[in-house]
Order: C-alpha cells, then structure tokens, then sequence
C-alpha cells in the first residue's frame, strides 16, 4: 500500500459512528457530501470492542482509492483516532467525539468534567447496554423531530459492556490535521470535555448549538466542515 500525500485534496469520506447508533446516523450529511463530488463510506461498527470497531474501519480504508478524510462522531472518536494514521487518511474531524491521548483512561479523564445526563440512562442485558427510550429521546437525540428520534432510536447499535474500556495504543490526531464540532447542548458528552479535546489536538474548531446528534440536526454544518478538512482549509 502506498503512502498518501497530505498535500492532495480529498475526494473520499470514511464516516464512522458512535455507540448506540449506526450508520444511518449519516444519512443527512452524505448526501450533502456526495453532491460536492466526494466518494463517501459509512462504517457499520459492530459495537464489540475497539479491535473489532478498529478493523471494520481500517477494512473501509483500505478500499478507498486515495486521499481520505476520517470522521468520527462521539465513541467513533477512539476508532480513528487508532485508525487514523492510515496511509490514506489526511485529516480527522471529530463530532462531539472522544479522542483519548495513546494508553490514556479516558473515563478518568471524562470523570474530571460534568456528568452528562445520558448516563443514568443506560440499561443492561446479556453483556450489552443500550439508552432507553426516555434517554435517547431526551439526552442523545435531543432537537430532533420526534418521529425522526424514535426512528434512530430503533436503530441504535447495542455496545458490549466493556466496549469503552479499550485503550488506544496511539493517537493520530497527534499526527493528522484535525477538525472538531462541538455541540453546545450535548447532554451525552459534556462541552467542556469536547472543548478541551479540541484545544489538545490544535483542532480546527466550530461550535454548533446542538445536542449530541450535530450531523443530524445542522447537517450542512458538519458537512462544511468535513468539505473544509478534505480541502485542508479553516472557517472564513
């Protein structure tokens, strides 16, 4: 596999999901993006644990036909910031996602900032986890039609109970341009921690008065800003 050069425009997208999603939490940016021209992949996670959300990833890179930009939204942050130093990727963008430093506990450092309420909401059973109802409506999917809600929310991904206590091994955001989104009204991560996520990586950063679901409720916003780091620009 050949190296890819930084310097070259982007003309592929790899979009990545969190937990207690899937891949059709994309469904309003890609085709924004396909529309400028982009060729666009949406990784279905199987949820199980990082090694296995890191391959599926890594299996949709290695298709692409050349300069890539990785996105993440939310747990799909610790999957590219793993996957990330792929020969193919040239930038990262992270939307109110995770991006733990190489070996760091992220929980330890998430405990350092507000609880989220979407904490209290999680149910358990047979060894995987998911957001209730009541949750999902109100902490991760908060600002989106109802109907539109409940519908994501019968599409949520079950993760394994230990699926976040797998640590990076290194952290590409130290080595790839890097674009953040954070959600001003998450109630599933809190903005203080995407802000100091953002601030480490020297991210080029928006803010978007949003919940946790940014791609779903401004999706031209987050596609601009997946356009800008395909384009290696910043915000005018």
């Amino acid at each position: 596999m050949s190296d890819t050069s930084s310097s070259k425009p982007a003309r592929n997208v790899v979009l990545v999901h969190g937990a207690y999603a899937d891949g059709s939490s994309w469904s309003d940016v890609i085709p924004l993006l396909q529309r400028a021209g982009l060729t666009v992949t949406a990784v279905q996670n199987p949820l199980t644990s990082l090694a296995d959300d890191v391959a599926a990833t890594n299996r949709a890179l290695d298709r692409q036909d050349g300069p890539t930009v990785l996105v993440g939204h939310s747990w799909a942050g610790t999957i590219i910031s793993e996957a990330g130093n792929h020969p193919r990727v040239t930038a990262l963008v992270y939307v109110a996602a995770r991006a733990p430093d190489a070996g760091e506990d992220y929980s330890a450092l998430a405990a350092k900032y507000p609880t989220p309420p979407a904490n209290a909401g999680l149910v358990h059973h047979d060894g995987y986890a998911q957001l209730s109802e009541s949750a999902f409506l109100a902490d991760f999917a908060g600002g989106i039609d109802e109907a539109r809600a409940r519908a994501l929310y019968a599409v949520q991904g079950p993760i394994a109970k230990d699926l976040f206590q797998g640590h990076t091994t290194t952290a590409a955001w130290r080595d790839r341009p890097c674009y953040y989104s954070i959600s001003t009204q998450d109630r599933t991560t809190a903005p203080e921690l995407e802000r100091f996520l953002a601030d480490r990586m020297n991210a080029t950063t928006i803010e978007v008065e949003s919940s946790h679901l940014a791609m779903v409720t401004h999706p031209e916003t987050i596609a601009d800003l997946i356009l800008m780091a395909t384009r290696g620009t910043s915000p005018a």
